[in-house]
């Protein structure tokens, strides 16, 4: 693997580089990685990306930065080595560098907002040399054993990028929505509108979605004008994060996952990651007597006069119809995104890899221990799906340098093999 290319310049895009450079500053040889960002390094998570206004908490605690949990065990006798360079590159480090370490450990070590965050990683991206192709990913093809990677230029121009492997990082589009009207807002539109400030007021709001991205667009709809604010969710009630010792234990060190079975690991999952609330955006609204919870999930949407009704459906009771005068999609990414850029010989090989038709639970599956997908050929990482087969901290900012490992890892383990091939077919040996 002498060359990684990832689809987005993010946390993921940012660990891996830094782990590379660190790799190659012991001694140790590493892929040369190459970003490929429309806007900045860690755009998404800055007001304009239609993800944030920028001024958000961070879900997770900054010291799970791009190094954590620190054990990297890369390069045998370098690892040592390989960990001091990576913990020169830790939030603390960049506190330290900006002289801001002793007012954070003074406030009580307080998640920084977004904006802060992505300040934290361009510096990371820029003291490792991080390459980022201005450009957005318009097509995923092969060739041979490599990946043709079709790039359109922030002007009009478009290049190709030859990759022997790919990782996709990011949530994709945020702009989707349930219904095309004026007071149906998708996460996108809701952000736009918060940072101009001109979100209108409503005197019923909804926000559908149990996760971070509702949990998020909830924490600021309430400083807004509404009277009332309902949470549309399947579940039966707003869960929170699960953030002690021994649900955090399984996203920092992913070795007991593989004991677990696969309804044990759906479960953690679904208790500590999908659909849940961080307990900060918890406990934030826990005193607005405004919130209430709707469990249903949405099956239709249409216009009544000025306001958006909603059909609910419910597996044990009858479907019920709420109106609304602001409607917030916030159910999230779609993890499949992606698979709109494969072209047609790179879909059939995903397929063969997968099985037909490619959908989510097949995806997260056949992900392997170097976060790729099992048996494809050119690589192809898909963190974002390796929660339920690898481990739940892959898919978020909870072990981002034990992701690194794992992709990294890919490529030395692939030269070890070619390594013995060779001196096996040598004669006299």
């Amino acid at each position: 693997m002498q060359t990684l290319l990832v689809v987005g310049a993010g946390p993921k895009a940012v660990a891996v580089a830094a782990k590379a450079a660190a790799m190659r500053a012991a001694g140790v040889p590493a892929p040369r990685i190459i970003a490929v960002e429309p806007n900045t390094v860690a755009g998404n998570w800055l007001s304009g990306s239609g993800w944030t206004d920028g001024n958000q908490r961070l879900g997770t605690s900054p010291e799970k930065d791009v190094g954590f949990p620190y054990g990297s065990h890369l390069g045998q006798g370098s690892s040592r080595e390989i960990n001091r360079i990576m913990m020169s590159r830790s939030w603390s480090s960049f506190l330290v560098e900006h002289s801001m370490f002793a007012e954070w450990i003074d406030r009580g070590r307080p998640h920084p907002q977004h904006h802060l965050w992505a300040k934290y990683l361009q510096w990371v991206a820029a003291e490792v040399g991080l390459k980022r192709v201005a450009g957005r990913v318009t097509q995923l093809g092969v060739d041979g054993g490599s990946w043709r990677v079709t790039v359109a230029g922030n002007g009009a121009d478009e290049s190709v990028i030859a990759a022997d492997a790919v990782m996709i990082t990011g949530p994709g589009p945020s702009d989707r929505k349930l219904l095309d009207h004026p007071r149906v807002l998708s996460i996108a539109e809701f952000w736009d509108l918060t940072g101009r400030r001109q979100l209108p007021a409503a005197s019923h709001a909804a926000v559908i979605g149990g996760g971070e991205t509702a949990g998020s667009a909830l924490d600021e709809l309430v400083r807004h004008d509404a009277m009332l604010i309902s949470v549309i969710s399947p579940n039966a009630t707003l869960y929170t994060r699960g953030e002690s010792y021994f649900e955090n234990s399984l996203f920092s060190d992913p070795s007991r996952w593989s004991a677990l079975s696969p309804q044990e690991r759906r479960e953690v999952i679904r208790r500590t990651d999908r659909g849940v609330f961080s307990v900060r955006v918890q406990d934030a609204l826990l005193g607005d007597n405004r919130i209430h919870h709707l469990q249903g999930r949405v099956v239709a949407a249409y216009a009544d006069d000025d306001l958006v009704a909603l059909s609910l459906h419910n597996e044990t009771r009858p479907q019920r119809t709420c109106r609304f005068d602001l409607v917030v999609d916030a159910t999230g990414g779609n993890p499949l995104w992606f698979t709109e850029l494969l072209d047609d010989a790179a879909t059939d090989i995903l397929e063969l890899a997968v099985g037909w038709p490619i959908n989510q639970d097949r995806l997260e599956t056949v992900i392997d221990y170097d976060l790729s997908v099992s048996g494809l050929r050119p690589k192809l990482f898909l963190p974002n799906l390796a929660g339920i087969a690898q481990g739940p901290g892959f898919a978020n900012l909870s072990c981002l340098g034990a992701l690194s490992d794992r992709v990294l890892r890919s490529g030395l383990v692939a030269d070890a093999a070619a390594t013995a091939t060779a001196i096996s077919s040598t004669p006299g040996t």
